[in-house]
């Protein structure tokens, strides 16, 4: 029935890519395709007040048509404010996020529906609409309460990353562990944040590690008794820095059952992507340095500068091959089960060279198979690896 319903994408994409894609686009309309990480609800609908509905090409990497052009079923949405968000405003701001995308999907029933489980899931998929679900991104967001975890749970919230670059008085981030910045508690999980992630477990909301430090990392995959997720993260092997995951790390995550979702930011696939953005903030050092002056936050100057530049920017990106080798790396080393696709797109001001936006992701089906992947095994990265740990972590929600 799947097959079926997406046959007409098949042909599309045919058409879009030329003679002998057939073969790839066949298998890329039949999966079940999830993304498990997009901000385009914090930086286009929230912080520029885009309407998603409509064409937003040149502007962001998303909006609802492209998704359906890309053939994209499940798309989890970045409930996500930064570190300047605190006790007070952090909760509310995240709500205000909820309730627009709560407000987006009842303008458009014909096209998206919000789901929380594997059933909706599945409907929405039978029904030709796009699963909308979400993830807060930082755990800063329940302000040290209980009670607003359990009521992002209640809103439909199906996964929490226990920091964002932040820490938090219960978790340590990979930021700042990496820099040693944090002096306020210990590194990783004290009794809070273990307690944290057992509600998580027994909620049925799934524990993300991206963004956590190692010492959390560990701590988490001690206490949780469900399989995690890193809902945008990738290989350190390959690309050395602070968010991505050591080969421990990604055996650790296939041992408890999880799934790592690869980041398609250019920074995190390609070791020498970073000395070449130096070189083109010091071309424009005069704008780094104004905005410095006003306290943007890092990502903030390297995204004004991106449109600001987009020939320059362009140049710097990461090649396709690169981020087929993070999967691959992880599915080598840790079985094709556990690896999965979160591509971070509108969080990110460069992915890789041909991944402009969402429309591009039967490309990624395509170089999977020129590696030899099987299409069963495809299926399982474009989306079924996650579907199996958002089931796995249900069972608790039930009893």
């Amino acid at each position: 029935m799947i097959y079926m319903r997406k046959l007409f994408l098949a042909a599309a994409m045919v058409f879009s890519f030329g003679a002998g894609a057939q073969s790839y686009s066949a298998i890329h309309a039949k999966a079940i395709v999830v993304d498990t990480h997009n901000d385009v609800l914090s930086d286009a609908v929230i912080g520029r007040g885009l309407d998603f509905s409509t064409d937003l090409t040149g502007k962001t990497h998303s909006d609802l048509g492209r998704f359906k052009k890309g053939g994209v079923d499940v798309q989890v949405f970045s409930i996500f404010c930064n570190y300047r968000f605190g006790v007070g405003s952090a909760f509310h701001g995240a709500t205000q996020e909820i309730d627009s995308l709560y407000a987006i999907a009842a303008r458009h029933r014909d096209k998206m529906t919000i789901v929380t489980d594997v059933a909706g899931l599945m409907r929405a998929v039978r029904e030709h609409k796009l699963a909308a679900m979400m993830g807060v991104e930082g755990g800063h967001m329940i302000e040290d309460r209980m009670d607003y975890l359990d009521s992002f749970y209640a809103r439909g919230v199906r996964y929490m990353t226990l920091t964002w670059n932040n820490s938090t008085s219960w978790a340590t981030s990979a930021m700042e562990e990496t820099a040693h910045t944090w002096t306020v508690t210990p590194y990783g999980l004290n009794s809070k944040g273990e307690a944290i992630v057992r509600r998580m477990n027994e909620l049925g909301m799934l524990v993300d590690l991206s963004h956590v430090g190692e010492k959390t990392f560990w701590d988490a995959i001690r206490v949780t008794s469900k399989p995690v997720i890193c809902s945008h993260s990738s290989v350190y092997a390959l690309c050395p820095v602070f968010r991505n995951l050591k080969d421990d790390q990604i055996r650790a995550i296939a041992k408890n059952g999880g799934v790592i979702q690869v980041n398609f930011y250019s920074g995190f696939l390609d070791s020498n992507y970073a000395p070449r953005v130096r070189r083109f903030m010091a071309r424009h050092q005069g704008q780094v340095d104004s905005m410095n002056a006003v306290h943007a936050p890092g990502y903030a100057v390297n995204e004004f500068l991106s449109r600001a530049y987009p020939g320059e920017a362009d140049s710097l990106r990461a090649s396709l091959s690169l981020l087929i080798d993070h999967i691959d790396y992880i599915a080598k080393m840790a079985g094709v089960d556990h690896v999965g696709l979160g591509s971070d797109f509108d969080g990110i001001e460069s992915p890789p060279r041909g991944m402009d936006d969402v429309t591009a992701y039967p490309l990624v089906t395509r170089e999977l198979l020129k590696r030899g992947y099987k299409p069963a095994e495809v299926e399982k990265i474009l989306g079924g690896n996650f579907i199996r740990v958002l089931r796995a972590n249900e069972v608790v929600a039930r009893h």
